[in-house]
C-alpha cells in the first residue's frame, strides 16, 4: 500500500473494478497487476469490444477475488454500473466516448490513452511525483505517456537536491509501446529478415527489425512529434513546473517491451554524481544499476515485467557544471502503463 492515500476518501475498501480493453497488452497487464499488488477488489471485471464477448481471459486473483477465468463482456455505457473503478485502455475513442457512462455511475476513470491528460479539469498521475491530484478529480484521473513516467520517476528525487532548469530526453522505444500487434509484427519482420524474406511494415511507416524509426506518432507544425510534445507538456505539469524546459527526440527501437532513455538534465546549481546516486537509490520505484566498469547498466532485455525504473551511466556532464547525464529503462506496459495504473487506484482507498 503507498505511504500516501486520499484524506476523506469515499472510495469502498473493496471495490468493483472494470478491466476496459481486456484483451489488448494492457489489459492483460492490468489483470497481472491486480494480481500481483493483491489489489482490494471485490469483483473484478473484463470488458471489451463486442467481437470479444463471451471469450475468457485468465485471472489469477486478487482481495476478494479467486483465481480463475473471466468471461468478457461487452463494453458498452450500461457497463458501469456497480463499478467503483474502471482502468481503461481501449484507445482515445473509446474512451470519449463513454466517459460521461462511466462518471455517471458513480465510477473513477483512470485512463490510459492521450485523451484527457491535458485537460485542466484531469489530473495527470505518477504517485511517486504528485500523488496528491489524485484529490481533485472529478471522475477521471489521466495515466501518463509511458516515456514521461519513466523520466519523471527519475527526474522527481533528482529535483528535490536542486530545481532543474532543462531536460534534454533522447528515447529508444520499445516496439510495444505500439500495441501487442506492432510486437508481433517486429518477431515477423525478424524472421523475414533472417530468412531473407521481404519484410512487411503494417504498424509502423518502414520496418522496425533491425532499424530505428525517428519518428513516433503525427508530425507537428514545429518539426517535432506529438509523442515528443507529449513529454514536455506531460512533465511540466506532472511536476508542477510550467516554465521548466523539456527536449525530447523519441525513436522506435526493434526491442520488444522495454523503454530506454537517455537524459541530461541541467540544474540551478551543482549536483553531485554521488549525491544524485544517492538520492536515486532511496527513491520510490527506482532501483540504480551502475557499474559500467561490471558492465551493469540497465538494459532492456533484462528487465521485461519488472516493476521499477532503472538507472545507470550516471555521470557529470563535462560541458556543463550544472549537469548529469544518465540512462534509464523501463517496462513500457507494466511500470509506463499497467502498473502505474493500479498504483493511481491504489490512492484512492480509503486509509485502514
Amino acid at each position: 500500500m503507498p505511504s500516501y492515500m486520499r484524506e476523506g476518501s469515499t472510495m469502498k475498501a473493496n471495490p468493483v473494478v472494470a478491466v476496459c480493453g481486456a484483451t489488448g497488452a494492457v489489459g492483460q497487464e492490468f489483470l497481472k497487476v491486480l494480481h500481483d499488488v493483491d489489489f482490494p477488489a471485490s469483483q473484478v471485471r473484463a470488458l471489451a469490444s463486442a467481437r470479444s464477448a463471451g471469450k475468457q481471459v485468465e485471472f489469477e486473483g486478487c482481495g476478494q477475488v479467486p483465481a480463475g477465468p473471466i468471461t468478457i463482456e461487452e463494453m458498452t455505457p450500461e457497463s458501469f454500473q456497480g463499478v467503483d473503478i474502471a482502468l481503461f485502455s481501449a484507445g482515445s475513442d473509446v474512451s470519449k466516448e463513454l466517459r460521461q457512462a462511466v462518471v455517471d455511475a458513480g465510477a473513477v476513470m483512470i485512463d490510459n490513452s492521450s485523451a484527457f491528460r491535458m485537460d485542466d479539469d484531469v489530473p495527470l498521475v505518477v504517485p511517486e511525483v504528485n500523488p496528491e491530484d489524485v484529490e481533485w478529480h472529478k471522475g477521471v484521473i489521466a495515466n501518463p505517456n509511458c516515456s514521461t513516467i519513466e523520466m519523471v520517476v527519475a527526474l522527481a528525487p533528482l529535483a528535490k537536491i536542486s530545481p532543474i532548469k532543462r531536460v534534454v530526453v533522447s528515447t529508444y522505444q520499445a516496439a510495444s509501446g505500439a500495441g501487442y500487434p506492432a510486437m508481433i509484427e517486429l518477431l515477423e519482420q525478424t524472421r523475414a529478415y533472417l530468412a531473407d524474406e521481404e519484410m512487411v511494415a503494417e504498424k509502423f511507416a518502414h520496418p522496425l527489425a533491425f532499424n530505428c524509426i525517428p519518428r513516433i506518432d503525427v508530425m507537428m507544425e514545429d518539426g517535432s512529434t506529438k509523442e515528443e510534445w507529449k513529454m514536455v507538456a506531460e512533465t511540466q505539469k506532472i511536476m508542477h513546473a510550467p516554465n521548466l524546459g523539456v527536449n525530447a527526440t523519441c525513436i522506435r527501437v526493434p526491442s520488444i517491451r522495454c523503454h530506454g532513455e537517455s537524459v541530461n538534465v541541467e540544474f540551478e546549481s551543482p549536483v553531485g554524481v554521488n549525491q544524485a546516486s544517492m538520492a536515486l537509490a532511496f527513491a520510490p520505484s527506482v532501483e540504480v544499476m551502475d557499474d559500467p566498469e561490471q558492465n551493469v547498466y540497465p538494459m532492456p532485455a533484462m528487465l521485461t515485467g519488472k516493476d521499477y525504473v532503472y538507472v545507470g551511466r550516471l555521470r557529470e556532464d563535462s560541458s556543463n557544471p550544472n549537469a548529469l547525464s544518465f540512462w534509464l529503462v523501463m517496462d513500457q506496459i507494466r511500470k509506463g502503463a499497467a502498473l502505474n495504473a493500479v498504483q493511481i487506484a491504489q490512492l484512492l482507498l480509503p486509509k485502514e
